[in-house]
C-alpha cells in the first residue's frame, strides 16, 4: 500500500512540473509573437532617399610645368646630340632655380624625319616630298608643391635652351586629396539627414533609422588653369603664374527609415 501511494505521488509530481513546463513554452511563445509583432516587413518599411552634397573652395598645392626641346639636324644621331646636350642644360638650369631632382620627370621623347614638299619636282613638275632631316622632340615636366617656384622654373627652362611651354596647371596633391575627402563625405552626409528632416516635418514623420548608404567618388578639380604675366624684361624677375582657389564637391545618397512623429 505504501509502496503504491510512493508510485502515485511520483506520477502527481511529474504530471505538476510537465504542466509547468509546458505552460512556460506557451508563455515563452506567445512574448515571442508579440516582440515579432514590433518588426516591420521590408515590404512595409517606409523610407526617403536623399542625396547630400558637401563643397569647400581651396587653394592647390601642386603645380606642374611641361616644356620641351626640338632640334633638327641632317641625321638622326644629330638631331639626338644636340638635344641631349640642350636637355642637361636645361634641367641643370631647373635645379639650380629650386627644383630637385624627384620633381623632374621625362614626359616623352620622339625623333622623326623631316619632309620638304613646297618644291615641285622640275622634270614632272609635281611637288615631291624630299628628306631634308630630322627632329628630335623632348618633353620634361617639373611636378612640385613650391608653387612660388612656377614663374621662375620657366624663366630657367626658357633662358637655357627649352623652346616649348607646353602647359603649366595646377591641382591637389594626393595628401590633400584624402583629407578634403574625408572632411567632405561627413559633411554631405549630414546634409543629406537635414534635407531629409525637413521634407518630413511638414508631413507628420521623422527618421526612425538608416537603411543605405552610397558615398560617391571625390569629385577633385581638374588641372586649373594657368595665367601668364608678362614676360620678364630681366633675369631679376620671374615670369608671373597665377592660379585662385577651385571648388570642391563630393556627395552621399542616404536612405532613411522613416515613421510617425
Amino acid at each position: 500500500m505504501t509502496q503504491k501511494k510512493t508510485i502515485l505521488a511520483t506520477i502527481a509530481a511529474i504530471l505538476i512540473v510537465s504542466t509547468a513546463i509546458f505552460a512556460s513554452l506557451e508563455i515563452s511563445q506567445k512574448d515571442a509573437y508579440g516582440q515579432q509583432i514590433n518588426v516591420i516587413p521590408a515590404s512595409r518599411e517606409r523610407t526617403i532617399s536623399v542625396t547630400g552634397s558637401a563643397t569647400t573652395s581651396v587653394l592647390p598645392d601642386l603645380v606642374t610645368v611641361q616644356f620641351g626641346v626640338d632640334t633638327e639636324a641632317k641625321t638622326a644621331q644629330d638631331a639626338i646630340s644636340t638635344n641631349s646636350q640642350m636637355m642637361n642644360s636645361i634641367v641643370s638650369a631647373v635645379e639650380n632655380s629650386g627644383i630637385s631632382k624627384d620633381e623632374i620627370s621625362t614626359s616623352g621623347f620622339s625623333i622623326y624625319p623631316v619632309y620638304n614638299d613646297s618644291v615641285p619636282d622640275p622634270t614632272i613638275g609635281i611637288h615631291k616630298s624630299i628628306l631634308t632631316g630630322y627632329r628630335a622632340s623632348n618633353t620634361l615636366y617639373v611636378k612640385t608643391t613650391k608653387l612660388d617656384l612656377a614663374g621662375t622654373v620657366i624663366d630657367a627652362a626658357v633662358g637655357a635652351g627649352a623652346n616649348r611651354v607646353d602647359n603649366v596647371s595646377f591641382s591637389l596633391s594626393p595628401t590633400k586629396q584624402q583629407i578634403l575627402q574625408d572632411d567632405l563625405l561627413g559633411k554631405a552626409v549630414l546634409n543629406a539627414k537635414s534635407r531629409a528632416e525637413k521634407a518630413l516635418d511638414p508631413l507628420g514623420q521623422k527618421i526612425i533609422g538608416v537603411k543605405m548608404v552610397n558615398l560617391s567618388e571625390f569629385n577633385a578639380p581638374p588641372p586649373g588653369p594657368m595665367y601668364y604675366g608678362a614676360m620678364a624684361s630681366s633675369m631679376d624677375k620671374s615670369t608671373p603664374i597665377f592660379t585662385s582657389n577651385q571648388d570642391v564637391t563630393t556627395t552621399a545618397s542616404v536612405t532613411f527609415l522613416i515613421g510617425d512623429q
